[in-house]
């Protein structure tokens, strides 16, 4: 379903004209702009032209569309304005007509701060502002119209959170009760044994968990695989990275640490500092929010690194602390707590989700992290899943 309707367009406009802009400029070419596409419904329709929308301040919405592919725009309402073009000429000349010289926002980011949201390429900004045109950001626009969920979707996703969180704690006592029995589970079986769980559970998901033993875990983007299989034994450190969602709703993805059998000093001593730097980003955002302060997505990282740097292990984070959960994607377009990769100095605004999860990696050795998620209610933070992790799960 389209995010722009006529329902929609009144909230639209008003927050166009809040920030003192003319309009939103929305682009598309062969899905370099996956934002516009879903935002305009197009997502699962095939389009190999140029296309341009126009959601200006006042006044109904321009769509600049192909003549070969006038199917795709069935459902545009009959009193907004569509125009047609087959050559360059009559496209640049419409362009020029509805954003000469006024202020407009693209999924644009300078310097490619955010490349999460720089969906615009250069020569297209060079065709807008060859028309006199000013190109600003859309980043708040596409948080507050895009990346924002639903009641119902945060209703699926706290129930996705619940359903997953106990998936990994089964898989844990599983691969426990394997290894002391002497017939240890291979991480890849037990990966396919919690896809069978999100089966029954009846949630879905772009790719299966992740379950790195020992020194995997220090690669956090480990993909376990039949041709180097490793098996989980007493003594095993392990990491469990899972995440599904309700078809159609919003992902959950959190990352639950385990030993089988007595951990080790080291283990204890980097999982309170991931665990430590996970809470500090949560007590910062929730005073930041019962307060009434605004919250930057840069700032909460800011806020969790400072743990794990105090305690000495700073260059060893190498990744942001968190990445957007919109509605559609589960590293999504909406605010990314991201201090390090990027700048993303983006507002965490009412209605946004997004993952908390700090780690600490020394390849070839041992890595942890914790990860949870997060969503900004109205003057509230809510985590997911209820009960989070304290300390390592001992299988």
């Amino acid at each position: 379903m389209p995010r722009l309707s006529p329902q929609s367009l009144p909230d639209i406009q008003r927050a166009i004209a809040d920030a003192g802009l003319d309009g939103w400029l929305l682009y598309d070419f062969r899905g370099t702009n996956p934002i516009a596409r879903d935002f305009l419904g197009f997502e699962d329709v095939h389009l190999s032209r140029r296309i341009f929308v126009l959601i200006p301040r006042v006044g109904p919405p321009v769509a600049i569309t192909h003549n070969i592919e006038q199917g795709a725009w069935r459902g545009w309402p009959s009193s907004w304005r569509r125009e047609r073009y087959s050559s360059w000429r009559a496209l640049e000349a419409y362009l020029q007509e509805i954003v000469g010289g006024k202020r407009i926002a693209m999924e644009y980011s300078a310097g490619d701060a955010v490349p999460y949201l720089d969906r615009i390429p250069a020569g297209m900004l060079e065709m807008v502002r060859a028309t006199g045109a000013t190109v600003v950001s859309s980043g708040e626009l596409v948080s507050r119209f895009y990346a924002t969920w639903s009641n119902d979707d945060l209703l699926a996703h706290r129930r996705a959170a619940e359903h997953i969180a106990g998936i990994a704690h089964e898989a844990f006592l599983h691969a426990g009760s394997q290894a002391r029995a002497g017939t240890p589970i291979a991480e890849h079986l037990l990966q396919q044994r919690m896809m069978e769980a999100f089966a029954r559970a009846g949630l879905e998901t772009y790719s299966p968990p992740n379950v790195s033993v020992g020194a995997n875990a220090a690669d956090p983007h480990y993909v376990p695989s039949a041709d180097h299989a490793q098996v989980i034994t007493v003594g095993n450190l392990v990491l469990i990275d899972l995440w599904a969602r309700e078809p159609g709703r919003p992902y959950a993805d959190q990352t639950w640490m385990a030993i089988i059998g007595a951990p080790s000093a080291r283990a204890v001593e980097l999982w309170n500092v991931v665990r430590d730097a996970r809470d500090a980003a949560i007590d910062f955002l929730e005073h930041r929010i019962a307060a009434g302060h605004d919250v930057r997505g840069a700032d909460v990282d800011d806020a969790s690194r400072a743990v794990i740097e105090k305690a000495g292990y700073g260059e060893f984070f190498t990744h942001r602390t968190g990445h957007s959960i919109d509605a559609r994607e589960i590293h999504g377009s909406g605010p990314n707590l991201d201090n390090l990769e990027t700048r993303d100095e983006r507002l965490l605004i009412p209605g946004v989700g997004f993952s908390i999860e700090p780690g600490i990696y020394f390849p070839g050795e041992i890595g942890l992290r914790t990860e949870v998620n997060g969503y900004i209610g109205d003057g509230a933070l809510i985590i997911t899943p209820v009960d989070i992790q304290r300390d390592l799960i001992v299988a």
